[in-house]
């Protein structure tokens, strides 16, 4: 028997590690009184630009901010379309729609989990304007055949990167920098989270930079002249300052996720009914989620063994964003096969940065005596 709760995302073992020095940090933010727009703010924007290899970073409140602010940014009009995934969290569609633009979801690749590049042309209109891929469960899409499509179609590339902050190219690049705008997340179980809510923006083009600053900023570049519609959609000093503790360890953490991953695979590997997480060719995987695809229908028997035994587990997602209330009207008539059997089979484990090899033993010595046992 385990001898330690197992958490699905355990968040209090990575602060006692890092805990004196981020309380230190909260506690220059409280004693300077700078809570808003505080000098780490500005730090924060500079070094992670740094890492990224990026010209700028615009940090803003939360990651479905981010993705809103970047379509404002694009200039769009009321109607026309974005390219977008139908697996994944709503946060791509939302800010679509909030827009009163027109999301069409392109099926996804049934090894990355992310949207099929091959499919993406058959969806391309004349009211295509942009493409959001998501760079889903830490493994970033093939960019350079979206962006390939996205240069012959004129169409605008916004990386959703909430899942996939330190992820590289084989070029060096970095998920989040290739695109026109990429945006992130920095809740608390993203791979580079702070004590809140947090998002950002990464661009190399100086107008869109500027445009984002002004957006969430309420439209304005000088206090109280605003020159468009909005958002007020800030990081607040005191995440900035413990981003600014975190950031240096990112590339630790990534590294610890993928330990972890690879315990995985090796103990997973041999199981008929699971197929292990895939890994791309063109980048590196930073193991946000460790999302396993369980066959013959017993994806969900195996979650409730689990629960059963004090081992966590996670659907991320049940149901395709095509088939969300919401979007039925829309998507009707809308078959999208691999995006429908992934929400049958998806399911994640247990990953954070302080798992042990104990815990990891425990999970998959469970999964293993579920097949042999049934």
């Amino acid at each position: 028997m385990i001898q330690e709760k197992i958490e699905m995302v355990d968040l209090l073992p990575q602060h006692k590690r890092l805990g004196g020095e981020i309380d230190s940090a909260i506690m220059r933010v409280v004693g300077s009184g700078r809570y808003i727009k505080g000098g780490e703010v500005g730090m924060f924007e500079k070094q992670l630009a740094h890492y990224l290899g990026v010209k700028h970073v615009i940090s803003c409140g939360n990651g479905t901010d981010a993705l809103t602010a970047a379509l404002m940014a694009l200039g769009l009009n009321r109607g026309d379309e974005v390219i977008t995934t139908p697996f994944s969290f709503i946060a791509a569609a939302e800010a679509i729609s909030l827009l009163q633009l027109t999301p069409v979801f392109v099926d996804i690749h049934p090894g990355s989990f992310n949207i099929n590049p091959q499919l993406l042309e058959d969806k391309i209109t004349p009211r295509t304007k942009a493409i959001i891929p998501v760079h889903l469960y830490g493994q970033p899409a093939d960019m350079d055949a979206i962006l390939d499509i996205a240069a012959r179609h004129k169409l605008f590339v916004v990386e959703d990167n909430a899942q996939s902050l330190g992820a590289t190219f084989e070029n060096g690049k970095k998920a989040g920098t290739v695109g026109d705008i990429g945006c992130t997340s920095f809740f608390p179980s993203k791979n580079l989270g702070c004590m809140g809510d947090g998002g950002a923006l990464m661009t190399n083009n100086d107008v869109f930079a500027q445009q984002i600053r002004r957006i969430v900023n309420h439209g304005s570049d000088i206090k109280y002249y605003h020159s468009q519609i909005g958002l007020n959609s800030r990081l607040d000093t005191i995440q900035a300052a413990i981003l600014l503790v975190k950031l240096p360890h990112l590339d630790d953490f990534n590294n610890r996720r993928r330990k972890a991953a690879d315990y995985y695979d090796a103990a997973l590997n041999n199981i008929g009914a699971v197929e292990i997480p895939s890994r791309v060719s063109y980048a590196s995987h930073v193991f946000h989620q460790y999302t396993i695809r369980v066959k013959n229908g017993e994806r969900d028997a195996l979650k409730e063994y689990l629960d059963s035994h004090g081992v966590p587990s996670m659907i991320y997602y049940p149901v395709a964003l095509h088939r969300q209330e919401i979007y039925e009207p829309l998507c009707k008539d809308e078959v999208l096969p691999v995006s429908e059997l992934a929400c049958d089979e998806v399911l994640s484990l247990p990953m954070h940065t302080e798992l042990t090899d104990g815990q990891l033993k425990y999970i998959t010595d469970c999964i293993t005596r579920f097949f042999t046992e049934a």
